[in-house]
């Protein structure tokens, strides 16, 4: 019998379970085992692995995070740890390897494939929703939904105390959160990583509201957005995970100070943080974790490999594991022109 190894790498993410499942189900119905690949790359790393069955992914489509773990591990840091992961794939006798992740995880995946030969399939995963190859990634439907219900809960107490609102949420590169529940949530100003913006503009915009009656405001901002004039981002330290990315977030807090200064209207902060990533799945990303995880699998049992899943339109389809398909997508500038519709 075939074995194929699993894995989550990255950030979690909800819908993670949902594609574990799919994968494990999938498998069962072509005679395949799937052997679970414990806290991601490190996991095939250190030889952490677990069988997994029909009965052991039983319950867990509606669970947030990942049964299996994860890790922001880069095998390809150190020569041993790449060693030792190629190792232990042919130690488990693994016929292959399913990644679910984002980017780094994807590119480990890619790498293995282009430079040993190693048979992969990426899932692509991540709330931000920035991985060019796929219209879609799960995770990013629920993180909208939380943010969006976020902001409905703010409006009551900004507009009781009369106050301007600002929220930050997750965006590094890409402003697909902020603008997406920006616009569902009715948010006044929404602040991109795509496009640096003028502070003066932005508290002109809420002065003006507040001139016309408006007394409170709701200000959405990425965590990657930056001041024009300024490349850097705000971080939350400089310290570096193993991909080389620093951890971000801050920008919330210096632009409610700043407003406040300038426009003289009490200003208030909520980050929202890791609550965007966690709990219960959305029915939408549930079902695109779903359809990824079963395709995954077909792919790997007819020998289809190097391949990532994607969504395109409506349809699930297989493309090419391959830079292009992976790296980041930045935000759709003509959605941020609808939303600018709606400042002030």
């Amino acid at each position: 019998m075939k074995k194929v190894g699993l894995l989550t790498g990255g950030g979690d993410c909800p819908g993670l379970n949902a594609a574990i499942r799919a994968v494990v189900r999938k498998a069962t119905s072509v005679n395949w085992e799937v052997l679970g690949i414990k806290n991601g790359w490190k996991g095939l790393i250190e030889g952490n692995v677990e069988p997994l069955t029909k009965y052991s992914v039983s319950g867990i489509l509606p669970k947030g995070g990942t049964i299996l773990g994860t890790s922001r591990t880069n095998p390809f840091k150190d020569y041993e740890n790449t060693q030792k992961l190629l190792d232990n794939f042919k130690r488990y006798e693994l016929n292959g390897i399913i990644a679910i992740g984002g980017e780094d995880t994807l590119g480990v995946a890619m790498r293995l494939y282009k430079e040993y030969s190693i048979p992969v399939i990426g899932i692509p995963k991540t709330i931000d929703n920035d991985i060019a190859g796929t219209d879609l990634t799960f995770g990013f439907d629920t993180a909208v939904s939380i943010v969006t219900e976020s902001i409905d809960r703010l409006h009551s107490t900004a507009e009781s105390h009369h106050r301007i609102m600002v929220v930050e949420v997750m965006g590094r590169h890409a402003g697909w959160i902020a603008t997406i529940s920006g616009i569902a949530g009715g948010a006044d100003i929404i602040l991109v990583p795509e496009t640096p913006f003028d502070i003066n503009n932005v508290c002109n915009i809420l002065t003006k509201r507040h001139e016309k009656g408006k007394h409170f405001s709701i200000v959405v901002v990425a965590e990657g957005a930056t001041p024009k004039g300024s490349e850097i981002v705000i971080t939350q330290s400089n310290q570096k995970d193993e991909f080389g990315h620093v951890r971000l977030g801050g920008i919330g807090s210096v632009l409610a100070q700043e407003i406040e200064k300038r426009t003289g209207i009490e200003t208030r902060v909520t980050i929202l943080g890791y609550i965007q990533r966690g709990g219960t799945p959305t029915a939408f990303d549930r079902v695109l974790a779903t359809r990824y995880g079963v395709l995954a699998m077909e792919l790997m049992a007819k020998g289809e490999v190097g391949k990532m899943v994607a969504l395109r339109g409506n349809k699930v389809i297989a493309i090419d594991l391959d830079k292009d398909a992976v790296k980041p997508k930045t935000l759709d500038m003509e959605l941020y022109k609808v939303a600018e519709l709606f400042f002030g």
